[in-house]
């Protein structure tokens, strides 16, 4: 009865959905299991057939960590024993419900548990849709990358400046061995057991004193790229719950004029409390109503429009490892428009010499150096301030750092495998 079920539920499941839910079954209950199910279930689909032929490949495919979070990385199959071949094999027959038997070659590669000769997007683990974008960004690095995107990410946390240095911070939660972070000047990270859960910052009363917040050291880094200072009028133009409008804000020292908005304002729901607790009392806080702009007011006049770009994520499946599994092209497109949308808005908020800092947490080239091309041809004022004079604002890490990340014309890129973060790219762009 329970196979029967299981297989009207899975015939109506897309084609790359199977595979990703067959082969992550597989790891939960057995190989042998999920083929047994199937096989009661008398499956009637040839899609189902050939994902339980395949199911021992994919299952090659999977790294520590991929939907549950876990640490390691790196080509490394999982255990699989002798009789799970033997049951694949043995219920693969070419029955009337039941796959086709066994090639040499598939028996080969289910006893050898070997990547061997793989393709470069299963030793990455990432969707082959992909691997083209991933071949342009990475070249012949691209499957080192994706499989440090596979790793488990550490705890990253920055300091508020506002009420704490990173000493005081540091020794507010000394049980948990903070480590300064490497790039980060205003970072700490804790490092966490591949095994281990995650300690309960939220609790902490550094936390709730607002000395500390949760944000990796990338997006730390982010924000210390745009160069955001005292005086200035700073619009945080995608907002959402205000991770960088907070460390926007302690850049600026409560000094200026600090405006938060989103097209969502669903997004901005976390950002009253965040903003109370951080000490912030510099920041208008620009909620969407109707159809009016929430900007109307502002003609040319910022020093700095900061866009935490709408994206496809792909520079944080370290954090949601479930993701690139979910993600199909037709999400891609749709996070360029969206970009060229907010790019474009910016473009007129911005004052002359003023400039736009434009962050993706995306490895994808259509969403970082090709977006910005294409924004410089449609907004000639604009031009793109070379990153070896962005990272001046790391002062003696500077040079380390640029050596560090992935540098083009138009920007940098940081990647857990470069610089020990998340993915994020970041350009900065100056009007004339």
């Amino acid at each position: 009865m329970f196979g029967t079920t299981f297989i009207l539920a899975i015939q109506s499941i897309s084609r790359h959905k199977l595979r990703s839910f067959l082969t992550t079954l597989g790891i939960i209950i057995g190989v042998g299991a999920v083929v047994t199910m199937v096989t009661l279930g008398r499956a009637t689909t040839a899609a189902v057939q050939k994902q339980i032929s395949s199911l021992g490949t994919n299952i090659l495919q999977i790294r520590p960590g991929q939907g549950f979070g876990r640490g390691g990385g790196g080509p490394r199959p999982p255990d699989f024993k002798p009789q799970d071949v033997t049951a694949i094999a043995k219920l693969s027959d070419g029955a009337r419900f039941a796959p086709e038997p066994l090639s040499d070659d598939e028996h080969a590669r289910l006893r050898a548990a070997s990547l061997e000769g793989a393709p470069e997007h299963v030793l990455g683990d990432y969707p082959d849709w992909l691997d083209a974008s991933f071949a342009a960004a990475f070249g012949e690095s691209r499957a080192e990358e994706g499989a440090a995107l596979a790793s488990r990410a550490p705890l990253d946390l920055r300091v508020n400046t506002l009420k704490a240095s990173r000493e005081e911070a540091a020794e507010a939660i000394g049980e948990l061995k903070p480590q300064a972070t490497r790039w980060s000047p205003i970072g700490l990270r804790v490092v966490v057991a591949p095994d281990a859960k995650s300690p309960a910052i939220h609790a902490e009363p550094a936390f709730l004193k607002g000395q500390i917040e949760i944000q990796d050291e990338g997006s730390q880094l982010a924000a210390l790229l745009a160069g955001a200072k005292p005086g200035e009028q700073v619009i945080d133009l995608c907002a959402g719950a205000g991770g960088k409008t907070l460390a926007l804000a302690a850049m600026m020292q409560g000094k200026g004029r600090l405006i938060a908005t989103d097209h969502d304002k669903r997004q901005l729901a976390p950002i009253y409390e965040r903003l109370s607790r951080a000490g912030v009392h510099n920041c208008d806080i620009r909620t969407p109503k109707g159809p009016n702009d929430t900007l109307s007011d502002i003609h040319a006049s910022a020093d700095l429009v900061l866009i935490d770009a709408p994206c496809t994520g792909t520079g944080t499946w370290r954090r949601n490892p479930d993701a690139k599994w979910r993600m199909r092209p037709g999400a891609l497109e749709v996070r360029l428009k969206d970009q060229v949308t907010v790019l474009d808005r910016a473009a007129a908020l911005v004052k002359p010499g003023g400039r736009i800092a434009y962050i993706t947490c995306s490895v994808l080239p259509p969403e970082n150096g090709e977006q910005i091309r294409s924004f410089v041809v449609r907004h000639p004022e604009f031009a793109v301030v070379p990153p070896s004079q962005t990272v001046t604002v790391l002062w003696d890490k500077a040079e380390d750092f640029a050596a560090a990340t992935l540098q083009s014309a138009e920007g940098l890129l940081m990647t857990p495998r470069r610089t020990g973060t998340d993915g994020f790219f970041v350009s900065i762009l100056r009007r004339g």
